[in-house]
């Protein structure tokens, strides 16, 4: 059925797309099968321009072909490359989960794992998402959802997201170049201690921290405890085979968000960075500017 399904969408692409569905927001799709149950072997356009958003297919029957691309610019350049991450509802069921690529599939996600709600990353160049419907023998209501991310791919470093879910990922430090890249283009950067390990995966722990100083932060990840404890917390997560530091040293946090959960990047020794810093500082090779020395005020 699905070399059937590629050798009916290959001519449609052809045509002008007047069949092609647009979300209303360009960042998230909701759609039924019932829309087309008397063609069951069609395949579905949805063009997605948004680097974050979701869909929701009810009543899976077909195929949908889900185009994602950023909807400005990519900050990061082209260089980088782009992955997209995709995380299942865990009620998510009904259809199996593919990439295409020149004509060719090759699974990415069957229906059964869906309901862990791992996220799962691939590279643009690997393929595009196509999702099949799998051949039901009643009509009860089944819905295949999920959220996604467009992200860069990202160099060295303690973590790297895209790697994590596609790939073995060593935790290598930093380098003192990775460390200033990272605290001007992190979507969080912070001043603080790991606690103790809040929850354990097979490919990844979550740690809680405490937190001294947030001097960035992409959206409020961090809660702050108010005018008598003056610090914030909060949890970041980070490959299960790395070593979680303990003894309440201070180090400089920093990485991205991915679905609403904060993931670490570089980690160097908050002293340590003072001095990377400074060094960088008076070369005027700094790639951006901070006052790590000062007292920030909480914000």
């Amino acid at each position: 059925m699905l070399r059937s399904l590629l050798l009916l969408w290959i001519p449609a692409a052809l045509l002008s797309g007047a069949g092609a569905q647009y979300s209303s927001d360009q960042c998230s799709w909701r759609g039924s099968g019932l829309s087309h149950e008397a063609h069951h072997r069609d395949v579905e356009q949805v063009y997605l321009r948004c680097s974050q958003g979701s869909v929701e297919w009810l009543y899976p029957t077909g195929a949908i072909f889900i185009n994602l691309r950023p909807n400005t610019e990519p900050s990061w350049g082209h260089s980088l490359g782009l992955h997209v991450c995709i995380r299942p509802h865990a009620h998510s069921q009904g259809a199996n989960m593919y990439l295409e690529k020149a004509g060719e599939l090759k699974l990415l996600l069957a229906e059964k794992e869906q309901a862990s709600g791992s996220v799962h990353c691939f590279s643009k160049d690997d393929g595009a998402l196509f999702v099949e419907a799998v051949p039901q023998t009643d009509i009860s209501r089944r819905i295949t959802a999920f959220q996604y991310e467009l992200v860069p791919s990202q160099g060295p470093g303690v973590h790297m997201y895209t790697r994590l879910h596609s790939g073995p990922v060593a935790c290598v430090p930093c380098s003192d170049a990775d460390v200033l890249m990272a605290v001007c283009t992190s979507d969080f950067v912070a001043r603080g201690s790991f606690r103790g390990v809040a929850k354990v995966t097979e490919d990844h722990s979550e740690v809680m921290v405490s937190l001294k100083q947030v001097l960035q932060q992409k959206s409020r990840i961090f809660a702050w405890g108010g005018a008598r404890v003056r610090s914030w917390s909060g949890r970041v997560s980070l490959p299960a085979r790395c070593h979680i530091p303990t003894g309440g040293e201070e180090f400089l946090l920093t990485g991205s968000i991915h679905f609403g959960e904060a993931w670490l990047g570089c980690a160097p020794r908050y002293k340590d960075f003072i001095k990377i810093y400074s060094s960088a500082q008076s070369e005027g090779s700094n790639p951006c500017q901070l006052h790590p020395s000062e007292e920030l005020p909480f914000s």
